[in-house]
C-alpha cells in the first residue's frame, strides 16, 4: 500500500513511524514532513492547506491512502478535494470538522445528541461575555470558538485574565468549570461504525504541578491504571457512537479520528472538547501500545470497511512520552538551535525509547535544528508505567538543546 501523510509534526511522526514498521505498506511519503519524519517517509514540500495541491500529489504518488494529520487543514477541506480526486482518505471533511473548527458548533450536535457536556454560553459582545462569566463564577472557562492550535482555552481565577481573553475572540465559549481528571480517547470511525483505542492522559501545562500557560501538550501516558475498566465502553455508548449518528443523521458523516476530550467529575464522564484528528502527545503513547497494523485499520475507516474489522490488539505494557520545548515556549520559542543526542538516543535506548520530531529541520550546514515550540516527543515503552517513565526521562536526559525545556513529572503520580 503506498501511503501519503499529510503534517509535520510529532503526531505525523508517530503517524509515520507505526505505518513505516506495517508490512502491508510498501512506500510511504508525507507532506511537508519534517527533519525525523524524513529518515521513515520521502518528504515532500506541499502547502497542507492547499487541498488541490494535495489531491495533486496523491495522484502523482499513486497513494492508495491519504491520511491527514492536523486540524488546520481538515478544516480546510484538504480531505474534500483528496476524496473528489477518488483517493481513499482517513479525516473528515470540512463540515464534518467544524466538531473541532468551532466550538459552538461541537455543543450544538452534543446538545441534538444527547451528550454529557458542560453548560455554556456562546457570547459575541463584551456585555454577553460578562454576564457569562458572573453567571458561573470562578474558575472561570474561556474557549476561543475557532482553531487555536490548543492553546485558545484560559481556565482561571482572575476575572480580568478571563475577560482579557474574551475580548481576544470574534466569538468565545463561556462554560462552567468540570472537576475532576480528565482523559482523551480516540476513536476510528467510518460514519458509522466506531472503533475506540486505548485512553490516554495528557499534561496541558507548561510546567511541572500543572503551572504555567496552557499549551498543546507538554506529555502524556497510556493506560491510565485508575481508570474505572468500562470507561471506554461508556464512552462509546453515551459520547462517541451517538455524536457520530447525529453527524450522519445530518447528511454530514465524520470518517477519520474522533478525539473527545473528557472530565471524570463528580456527576459522570463529561465531554470537554472534540477534535477531529489524533490529539498530539496522546497519539505518541496510543501507537507505541497498538499492535493491530495501522494501515490496515485506517484504510478501513477510509472505504467504509470498519464493521467486519477484527478487534484491535494491544500490548499489555505502558508507554510515556515526554516533550522537549524550545526556550521561550509557549509565548515565544526560540528557534534554530541545533540539537545534539539524537544518534545516542538512536544507538542505546531504541526500540525501547525513541525520539519522534515535532518542530524540526535540517540547516544549510545538514544539522538538526530546532523549528517550532514543540520540538521533540521522547517517547518509551515498558513493562509497567514506572519502566517507561524511567526509559523515557534517560532518553530525555542524552538530548542537549540549549534553553529547551521539559516537565519532570509526566505520570509520575499515575507510575505511583
Amino acid at each position: 500500500m503506498r501511503i501519503l501523510v499529510i503534517g509535520g509534526g510529532a503526531r505525523e511522526h508517530a503517524l509515520c513511524h507505526a505505518l513505516s514498521r506495517d508490512p502491508a505498506v510498501t512506500e510511504l511519503h508525507c507532506a511537508p514532513g519534517n527533519a525525523g519524519i524524513a529518515e521513515v517517509a520521502t518528504t515532500h514540500p506541499v502547502d497542507a492547506l492547499d487541498g488541490a495541491a494535495v489531491a495533486a500529489l496523491a495522484g502523482r504518488l499513486g497513494a492508495e491512502l491519504v491520511v491527514v494529520g492536523p486540524e488546520a487543514p481538515l478544516v480546510a477541506g484538504v480531505a474534500d478535494a483528496v476524496r473528489a480526486a477518488g483517493v481513499p482518505v482517513f479525516g473528515p471533511s470540512a463540515e464534518a470538522a467544524r466538531l473541532e473548527g468551532s466550538k459552538a458548533f461541537a455543543k450544538e450536535i452534543m446538545a441534538a445528541a444527547g451528550v454529557p457536556t458542560a453548560r455554556s454560553y456562546v457570547c459575541l459582545t463584551a456585555d454577553e461575555a460578562a454576564k457569562a462569566l458572573d453567571a458561573f463564577g470562578p474558575p472561570y472557562v474561556v474557549k476561543d470558538d475557532g482553531l487555536a492550535a490548543g492553546k485558545g482555552v484560559v481556565v482561571t481565577e482572575d476575572l480580568a485574565r478571563a475577560r482579557e481573553h474574551a475580548a481576544s475572540c470574534e466569538r468565545v465559549v463561556i462554560e462552567e468549570y468540570l472537576d475532576g481528571p480528565e482523559v482523551s480517547l480516540f476513536a476510528v470511525t467510518d460514519g458509522e461504525t466506531v472503533v475506540p483505542l486505548q485512553p490516554a492522559q495528557d499534561f496541558k501545562r507548561a510546567h511541572d504541578g500543572d503551572q504555567g500557560p496552557n499549551t498543546g501538550g507538554m506529555g502524556a501516558y497510556s493506560p491510565l491504571p485508575w481508570a474505572e475498566p468500562d470507561l471506554v465502553d461508556e464512552v462509546l455508548a453515551t459520547v462517541l457512537q451517538p455524536t457520530v449518528d447525529e453527524l450522519r443523521r445530518r447528511g454530514t458523516p465524520f470518517v477519520g479520528l474522533l478525539y473527545a476530550g473528557l472530565a471524570l467529575t463528580s456527576r459522570g464522564v463529561r465531554v470537554v472538547e472534540f477534535n477531529a484528528r489524533f490529539g498530539d502527545p496522546e497519539t505518541q503513547v496510543v501507537l507505541a501500545r497498538l499492535r493491530t497494523p495501522l494501515a490496515a485499520l485506517l484504510l478501513a475507516a477510509a472505504t467504509g470497511e470498519l464493521a467486519g474489522f477484527p478487534p484491535l490488539r494491544w500490548s499489555e505494557g505502558a508507554a510515556v512520552t515526554v516533550v522537549v520545548a524550545a526556550e521561550g515556549y509557549p509565548e515565544a520559542p526560540r528557534s534554530g538551535d541545533p540539537i545534539e543526542g539524537l544518534d545516542e538516543v538512536a544507538a542505546t535506548d531504541a526500540p525501547d525509547a525513541y525520539v519522534l520530531h515535532a518542530g524540526t529541520r535540517r540547516d544549510d550546514a545538514g544539522r538538526i535544528v530546532s523549528a517550532g515550540g514543540r520540538v521533540l516527543s521522547v517517547t518509551a515503552t515498558g513493562p509497567d508505567l514506572a519502566a517507561a517513565r524511567e526509559l523515557a526521562y534517560r532518553a530525555v536526559g542524552r538530548i542537549r538543546l540549549a534553553g529547551s525545556h521539559h516537565r519532570t513529572d509526566i505520570a509520575a503520580r499515575a507510575a505511583g
